[in-house]
């Protein structure tokens, strides 16, 4: 998952709020998946699929990838500010 949530808003709710993400190469055509390089090669962020999970009830844990995504995230925020109607900040 890649994280969308500030770590204030996580620690204080214990809820977090994200993108998922998937290495199924289908995805690779989608429009709304953004590619990410990793470790393991390339994945997709989906981000037409925002959730949000009590990471104090799974037992979250960071991912092993880390951080260092920004640039993903803000063009996961910039689909997910398309699909539902909202102004693209910048």
């Amino acid at each position: 998952m890649l994280v969308a949530s500030t770590r204030a808003f996580n620690e204080r709710t214990g809820i977090l709020i994200g993108f998922p993400m998937t290495h199924a190469e289908f995805h690779a055509d989608n429009p709304f998946a953004i590619e990410i390089q990793g470790p393991k090669g390339k994945a997709f962020v989906l981000a037409h699929q925002p959730k949000s999970f009590d990471w104090r009830a799974r037992g979250a844990k960071k991912h092993p990838w880390g951080g260092g995504h920004q640039q993903q995230l803000e063009e996961s925020l910039e689909v997910l500010a398309q699909i539902c109607g909202l102004p693209i900040p910048g």
